[in-house]
């Protein structure tokens, strides 16, 4: 593991060292009170937490686990499970209904966000008809749940990198910046999925990987030593189970190409419901209340150069709506990138290293674009 800084106390990159020297992969042993060996439970087997469901102990720290891909998500279960199994922490779950993984620090002000509990052995889970943003913010804010505050905020196991720009886009990363606007310390972890060649079985060992920096970064909170003022995001390479060691690292500049693509009624008829699924209750409603207000509406679609032409009435006497829609779907494509700087998060990613990148909310312009702004805006005004 580097010893670079970058943000990091002394103390947490002693503790990372101590817990990955220790750290043994497959079957790992603890030695008993009889000095007996002692098989610690894999984490690629299932949990059984029953027994922690039991009794809620009040006394244990509080940590509230988000994600952005879903409160149905491997990633997250398998975190929680361990979680819940380690004893040390009173758990609760505050995480999306649907998949909203590229959501970014998105909000839903001004419409009714539904709240459901939801079942899940060891915690108190709800999931959330809003972006992880609404999920920490509402965690957080004293409406949901009877305490304060907890001790930690951890968003994850997302399903794919959120290195570099990505970060932009990210709802886990989104979640865990969330609470540190919160004054919440917090972790945003991500596994390296890659379609091909990625399991689900791999977030349980990725849960085997960053449980002890989890551990760690919680021991040194009530310490008092951890560092403030930051998030730190952790990335677990494509195999878990044969990393090389912990990174400290800065965020790229790496970024996955948007493409999009349009898309035909004809050739895919939930197209022209697509944008009514991706709405919030709210929105779902007004469309309904404006569906009802149109019974009777005559449409005919044309499809010309994969573009829809909809001529719609809207119910009103006398007025008559003509729009051109057209329908287009996003997805984010992996391109192939040199990296020559071993201190990237991408880099030791790729090296089979987990990256541990501290992200901070304070500015952190360079003097050089502070001069050549300042150049710029006294010529243009």
């Amino acid at each position: 593991m580097t010893s670079k800084n970058n943000g990091l106390s002394a103390a947490l990159v002693s503790n990372l060292q101590d817990v990955l020297s220790k750290r043994k992969v497959g079957n790992e042993e603890k030695v008993g009170s009889d000095g007996s060996a002692e098989e610690i439970p894999s984490t690629s087997d299932s949990v059984d937490v029953a027994a922690v469901e039991e009794e809620i102990d009040d006394s244990r720290p509080i940590v509230l686990v988000t994600n952005g891909d879903g409160i149905d998500s491997p990633g997250l279960v398998s975190l929680v499970e361990a979680l819940v199994f380690e004893g040390l922490y009173n758990v609760h779950v505050c995480a999306p209904q649907t998949d909203k993984s590229a959501s970014a620090h998105s909000t839903t002000p001004g419409e009714t966000i539904a709240v459901s509990s939801v079942h899940i052995k060891g915690a108190t889970a709800f999931e959330v008809s809003g972006t992880p943003v609404d999920c920490i913010s509402l965690g957080l804010s004293g409406a949901l749940f009877a305490w304060s505050k907890p001790i930690l905020v951890i968003s994850g196991i997302n399903q794919g990198s959120s290195c570099g720009h990505q970060m932009f886009y990210s709802g886990a990363v989104a979640g865990a910046r969330e609470a540190l606007i919160s004054g919440v310390p917090s972790l945003s972890i991500s596994l390296n999925w890659k379609k091909d060649e990625s399991q689900e079985s791999h977030f349980k060992d990725a849960v085997g990987v960053c449980l002890p920096l989890i551990n760690a970064t919680i021991r040194d909170i009530e310490k008092g030593i951890f560092p403030k003022d930051c998030s730190l995001n952790i990335e677990i390479p494509t195999s878990p189970s044969s990393i090389k060691g912990f990174k400290v690292t800065k965020q790229s500049m790496w970024r996955q190409s948007p493409s999009w693509q349009a898309v035909s009624a004809h050739r895919h008829p939930g197209a022209g419901n697509f944008m009514s699924n991706q709405q919030s209750l709210g929105a779902q409603l007004a469309q309904l209340g404006r569906d009802a207000s149109a019974a009777g509406a005559a449409r005919r679609f044309t499809t010309q150069k994969k573009s829809i032409v909809e001529i719609e009435s809207v119910g009103v006497a006398g007025k008559t709506d003509t729009r051109v829609k057209k329908f287009f779907r996003l997805e984010f494509l992996a391109k192939e990138q040199e990296h020559t700087d071993e201190d990237l998060d991408v880099k030791a990613l790729e090296d089979g290293f987990v990256s541990v990148t501290p992200l901070s909310l304070l500015p952190n312009i360079d003097s050089d674009a502070q001069a050549a702004v300042s150049e710029w805006i006294s010529k243009a005004l």
